[in-house]
C-alpha cells in the first residue's frame, strides 16, 4: 500500500520465528506475531538480541554473510554460550493475507574457512491439506530448487550449486526471473528498515541531494527532508503539523543548501525572527522528527524495527509515538524494543512480548495475552505499561534477576 494515493499493495507479515543458539537466545519462539509487535523487558533481558536477529539476517542478504558473521564476533561470541551446533533461525510469513504460509530456515555453521551455510529451505503448502514440502532446499553451497510462481511437490527440481558454502542461495536464486517465490523473499528482507537513531548523527551537514529514506542512524534527515520537499510536499506538511502539535511553537523545518554544496537543517520557532541550526535544537525535537519521517515514508519498507524510542524523547510524547506506529503498521510490519511502560501503555495485550531471563541466563518470552488476569484488567480500562510498572505481569520485573519468576519463586 502506498500513502499518498492509498493504493493497497499487500504487506508481507512475519506470523513466526523461532531463533536457537544465537547468543541468549538458546530457543526462542515467538508465535502469532502482529503487524505491530512490542518487546518490553528490563535491561539485559534479551530485547538487543532479538532486535539483532532481523538486522544480522538484513545484513547477510545485504552485505554478506561472512561480513555480518565478523561484525558480531564470529561462533566465539554468536553462538550461545556452552552449546554447539549451528546457529538456526526460522521465519514463517505470508505474502498476503489469504496465501499460504511460507517457511524459511535457515541454518549456519563454521568451519576452518569461517561460516559456511548448513542448510537452507524454503517451504510451503500449496493445499488446505497434506504436509508442506521445501521448493528450495540447499546445504553446503548445493543443492535444488523448484521454479515457477506457484511451485508444487510434483514439478521438478532442478540441481543448482553456488560460487560458495557461504553464499545464502536465497540471496542468489532470488535475483533470477525463473524463481519469483524467491524473489518475493529476498525483496521481502533486502527491503527491511532498522533504526539505531540518535539526535546527534541527526545534526549533521551532508552533502546536499535528496534522499527517499532515512539511514539506520537517521545521518542523511535533512537530504530526506529535501526529498519530501521537492517530491511529497503533502507528507512533509503532515509530519511538520504533527511534529508542531508535540513541539511548543515550532513553525518550520528547512533543508538549506549551503555555499559549499552541503545542507543544512534549520528548525524555526515562531517566538524568533531567525532560524536556529539543527545542532541546537533540542534532542527530544530531532528524534521525533525523524521517527515521523520513517513512519510517514511515502514508499514504506516492508519491515520497520525501531530500537528503545524512549531515549531523549519525554514520556508524555511515547503513547502518540506508539500510535503512529499502529497507523504505520497499516503500511509495514513494525518492531518494536522498549523498556517505557508509557510506550507500552499504547500497546494490546497481544501485541506485546515480555522478554526475561530463565534460571539458566536464557531468554525466553510470554505474551501478556496469556498472563493471568491482563486481558480482564484491559477490559476494565487498565494500561499495560502501568500494569507492568505495578508489578501485575508474572515475568519482567527489572529487580528479580532480569524479570525470571521462576528465580522470584525461589528467593521468596
Amino acid at each position: 500500500m502506498t500513502k499518498e494515493n492509498n493504493i493497497r499493495v499487500h504487506v508481507p507479515r512475519i506470523e513466526y520465528v523461532r531463533v536457537q543458539n544465537y547468543r541468549a537466545l538458546k530457543n526462542l519462539e515467538l508465535k502469532d506475531i502482529k503487524p505491530l509487535t512490542v518487546f518490553l523487558g528490563p535491561n539485559g533481558s534479551g530485547k538487543s538480541t532479538v532486535f539483532d536477529v532481523f538486522a544480522f539476517l538484513s545484513e547477510c542478504f545485504s552485505v554478506g554473510l561472512r561480513k555480518a558473521w565478523d561484525k558480531r564476533g564470529r561462533f566465539k561470541e554468536l553462538r550461545t554460550k556452552g552449546c554447539e551446533g549451528p546457529i538456526c533461525f526460522e521465519i514463517k510469513y505470508r505474502e498476503t493475507p489469504k496465501s499460504p504460509i511460507i517457511t524459511y530456515e535457515l541454518k549456519i555453521d563454521e568451519n576452518s574457512k569461517g561460516p559456511y551455510v548448513a542448510s537452507e529451505k524454503l517451504k510451503w503448502k500449496r493445499g488446505a491439506t497434506g504436509a508442506s514440502f521445501a521448493f528450495l532446499e540447499f546445504a553446503n553451497g548445493k543443492g535444488k530448487v523448484i521454479s515457477g510462481e506457484k511451485p508444487d511437490f510434483n514439478d521438478e527440481r532442478l540441481d543448482e550449486s553456488l560460487d560458495s558454502a557461504e553464499m545464502l542461495a536465497v540471496n542468489t536464486l532470488g535475483q533470477l526471473s525463473k524463481n519469483p517465490r524467491v524473489i518475493a523473499l529476498r525483496r521481502f528482507i533486502t527491503g527491511w528498515y532498522l533504526s539505531y537513531l540518535t539526535a546527534d548523527q541527526t545534526r549533521g551537514i551532508p552533502e546536499a541531494g535528496s534522499q527517499e529514506r532515512l539511514s539506520a542512524t537517521g545521518d542523511n534527515l535533512p537530504n530526506v527532508i529535501q526529498y519530501l520537499k521537492e517530491q511529497h510536499n503533502e507528507t512533509l506538511d503532515k509530519i511538520l503539523k504533527t511534529l508542531s502539535n508535540r513541539v511548543p511553537r515550532l513553525e518550520k523545518v528547512g533543508a538549506d543548501i549551503m555555499q559549499d554544496g552541503r545542507l543544512l537543517l534549520t528548525i524555526k520557532d515562531s517566538t524568533f525572527d531567525q532560524p536556529i541550526l539543527s545542532k541546537f535544537a533540542s534532542d527530544g525535537t530531532l528524534k521525533m522528527l525523524a521517527y515521523l519521517v520513517v513512519l510517514n515514508d511515502p514508499e514504506p519498507p516492508q519491515l520497520i524495527g525501531i530500537e528503545e524510542p524512549e531515549n531523549q524523547l519525554h514520556h508524555r510524547l511515547l503513547p502518540e509515538l506508539c500510535e503512529e506506529c499502529r497507523a504505520a503498521a497499516e503500511y509495514s510490519q513494525l518492531m518494536v524494543t522498549t523498556h517505557s511502560p508509557y510506550f507500552v501503555n499504547g500497546v494490546r495485550p497481544n501485541e506485546l512480548y515480555i522478554l526475561y531471563r530463565d534460571e539458566n541466563g536464557y531468554t525466553q518470552a510470554k505474551k501478556t495475552s496469556d498472563i493471568t488476569g491482563i486481558n480482564e484488567f484491559i477490559n476494565e480500562g487498565a494500561l499495560l505499561g502501568n500494569l507492568w510498572a505495578e508489578g501485575h505481569f508474572d515475568v519482567g520485573d527489572p529487580l528479580v534477576n532480569a524479570g525470571s519468576y521462576k528465580f522470584k519463586q525461589k528467593k521468596s
